[in-house]
């Protein structure tokens, strides 16, 4: 049979790939793969990682590579390797019962199944030898291959109680409730409670991650209350994370998450999903603060996911690795791409550059990392200045220097490796950074929104059959959507609609929702799942409440059905409704958990902000001022100025008569012309954006906070 062979050489997926060559007979999921497993009567060792994942790499070389340890696979088990990335339904099953187990999760994930798919045994990264209390792999492997067959019936037995659990933990529903209010600020103050204030994010020790989720949560309650500690954690964790090693501050652009509390060495690898991310969240911040140096984040994040993350023909790779060759060993190591010794800096610098640039990013003999140093903002222009006895202009000018030189060193330098997927979900979050950043700091960034946008209709929907799919590799199109492709791609459409006023993003937005409606809604349960109704058979449907690494599906998908429903003949405003009224007391429980859910029900709870623009083209003043407010819940309705030229939308969106955010509401004496409400209550017409800026205000659902302030 073909599975008496590794397969993986078959597969686009990158991260499949680079286990083509081991001894073990590696197959992908697929219907040969668990026949095998059926036939054989022997159970699947299930391994989930990802092209960029460290832990995956020692795993593969201590273990994978090891032929003796192949040889016990192969024999008594039918090895599986999935791509995490590709298959987010797989891991999110199987991550959920490794963390019930023992209580943590993480990459390579470890699973042993039963061949229908039930899991009996799990973990993470298992050593070559026993180590720390951790099982060596290839004991563990002889255990569980007598256990297999020496104690059927107790493996048969965990087997039902660990699939029960992943059941009642991702699929099943509770009985619906009230829908939740007021947790926004219940929300921001457990976000407060759980700030570093002297470091910056949340929690106190290392690892630190990105929560874009909560920042937003503290913004929109620091924009309601005024509440100064809101506004001041956000600033304390932008700052952190903008100014330390988290961010590469030679290339632009973010890193996985900081081993450390204070932010300083990163996990290096790089992810399409956070670079989308955490633009929005500093351009957020800028909204709010005016603070130029989270502009300046922003459009260095963008430039390096164009330059090292950009499709040629329009969309977004997924991944840079965090391993690369270090020029020195010639090895494969973590970060060798990014750290600097005083040496490297002076083969490329003058000697007064040189020392400029190393008391700047705090470059020394000892480093901070294995001996070298993760760049950081270690000292200020101003005290550089001082003690250099130059001006402030003058140090500016020669860190510039300094730094183009530097950059173009490190271009020479053996790359970290790239994994070329295209994701459709990862996409759609970074269109909408893209989208965003042409409203708030210049419209070639919505151009290039759109050009994403457009390449990924053209390779993942089926415009007849109305479907989108999740993954585009080499040409070759592969596995059906989940529910965060959908809601994450059309909330980037309809974020590039209100960035360019261009109707065909609006259309495919509305396709999308409806898309959602008809795959992932269970009328009878009240939710969204995250998998297709006619999706594949597994031994649970998932839910994404929670926010992650990527925001809760779910919560995307009610938020921009919400905001779609202002456009619809469908009732998506009811699902949004019926969704929070089933999850309300999950929300209420713990609001921060479900951050992205408690924004949503705080938007259906206070309405959206609604601000309807008719105009053929946004003047550039118009979109610089809107671009620059921050106005959460903000739906930007572009329409043309004239009722003629709406009529011509509305045969291209299939509506019969126009919605009530843009009936009646035409430019006023050949005028941009603004129509701001919020819950049914509106401004007259206006025509002076300051005056719409204003009546923004007027109705923005402010909460007096004298006696918590």
């Amino acid at each position: 049979m073909n599975t008496d062979r590794n397969r993986l050489d078959e597969e686009a997926s990158p991260y499949l790939r680079q286990h083509a060559d081991n001894p073990v007979n590696w197959q992908p999921w697929d219907d040969a793969a668990l026949a095998e497993a059926e036939e054989r009567d022997v159970p699947i060792f299930l391994s989930v990682g990802y092209s960029a994942c460290h832990w995956c790499h020692v795993m593969e070389e201590e273990s994978f590579e090891d032929e003796d340890i192949a040889k016990q696979l192969n024999e008594n088990f039918v090895p599986i390797k999935v791509d995490r990335e590709e298959r987010p339904d797989l891991d999110s099953i199987y991550q959920t019962i490794c963390q019930l187990v023992t209580r943590r999760g993480g990459w390579p994930l470890s699973v042993w199944l039963t061949p229908d798919g039930r899991p009996f045994y799990v973990g993470t990264y298992f050593p070559r030898e026993s180590r720390r209390g951790t099982p060596g792999f290839g004991d563990l492997l002889g255990n569980l291959a007598e256990s297999w067959e020496g104690d059927r019936e107790e493996i048969e037995n965990r087997a039902d109680q660990w699939t029960r659990a992943i059941t009642d933990q991702l699929e099943e529903v509770p009985e619906a409730g009230e829908r939740p209010e007021g947790v926004l600020i219940e929300a921001a103050d457990a976000a407060l409670r759980g700030a570093d204030r002297e470091h910056g994010g949340f929690g106190q020790n290392g690892p630190k991650f990105p929560q874009t989720a909560r920042l937003e949560v503290l913004l929109r309650a620091y924009d309601r209350t005024g509440r100064g500690p809101y506004d001041e954690v956000v600033r304390e964790t932008l700052d952190a994370m903008g100014s330390r090693g988290m961010y590469d501050q030679l290339g632009g652009g973010f890193h996985r998450y900081a081993t450390d509390r204070e932010w300083v060495v990163p996990h290096f690898e790089k992810m399409l999903y956070d670079n989308a991310e955490l633009p929005r969240s500093y351009l957020a911040g800028y909204r709010v603060t005016g603070q130029e140096r989270y502009a300046r984040i922003v459009r260095e994040t963008l430039a390096f996911v164009e330059r090292e993350l950009g499709h040629p023909d329009g969309g977004f790779y997924s991944t840079l690795d965090a391993q690369s060759e270090d020029p020195e060993t010639g090895e494969r190591e973590e970060g060798a791409f990014y750290v600097w010794t005083p040496a490297a800096v002076e083969e490329v610098l003058d000697e007064e550059r040189a020392a400029l640039f190393c008391e700047r990013y705090g470059v020394d003999k000892r480093g901070n990392f294995e001996g070298k140093t993760v760049l950081t903002l270690a000292r200020s222009v101003g005290s550089l200045a001082e003690e250099y006895g130059l001006d402030e202009d003058e140090v500016e000018d020669r860190l510039v220097e300094a730094e183009r030189r530097l950059f173009e060193a490190r271009e020479e330098r053996p790359r970290p490796r790239r994994d070329e997927k295209v994701l459709a979900g990862w996409n759609g979050l970074m269109i909408s950074s893209f989208a965003e950043a042409g409203l708030t700091l210049d419209g070639s960034y919505a151009k290039r929104a759109a050009e994403a946008l457009e390449f990924v209709r053209e390779q993942l929907w089926d415009t007849e059959g109305k479907r989108l799919s999740r993954r585009f590799k080499d040409r070759e199109v592969k596995i059906d959507g989940y529910l965060e492709d959908y809601a994450f791609l059309a909330r980037g459409a309809f974020d590039t609609y209100q960035a360019t006023g261009d109707v065909e993003h609006l259309k495919f937005a509305l396709d999308l929702a409806r898309a959602i409606e008809r795959e992932f809604w269970d009328e009878e349960r009240e939710t969204l799942y995250f998998t297709p109704e006619a999706g594949e058979e597994l031994v649970a449907r998932p839910q994404e409440l929670n926010d992650q690494s990527t925001p809760s599906s779910l919560g995307v998908a009610c938020d921009v059905l919400l905001s779609l429903s202002q456009f619809a003949d469908a009732d998506f405003e009811g699902i949004v409704e019926r969704v929070l009224a089933r999850h309300g007391d999950r929300i209420r429980g713990n609001p921060l958990e479900h951050a992205t859910l408690a924004l949503v029900a705080d938007r259906f709870e206070n309405g959206s902000l609604e601000v309807t623009v008719a105009a053929d083209v946004l003047p550039t003043e118009w979109r610089e001022r809107l671009g620059e407010a921050y106005l959460p819940g903000r739906v930007l309705a572009r329409r043309p100025p004239t009722e003629e030229g709406l009529e011509g939308w509305l045969d291209e969106l299939g509506l019969e008569e126009a919605p009530p955010i843009w009936a009646d509401r035409e430019a006023r004496e050949g005028e941009a012309t603004a129509y701001v409400c919020r819950s049914f209550t509106c401004s007259p017409p206006v025509t002076d954006i300051e005056e719409a800026l204003e009546w923004a205000d007027e109705l923005d659902p402010a909460t007096p906070t004298a006696e918590s302030s």
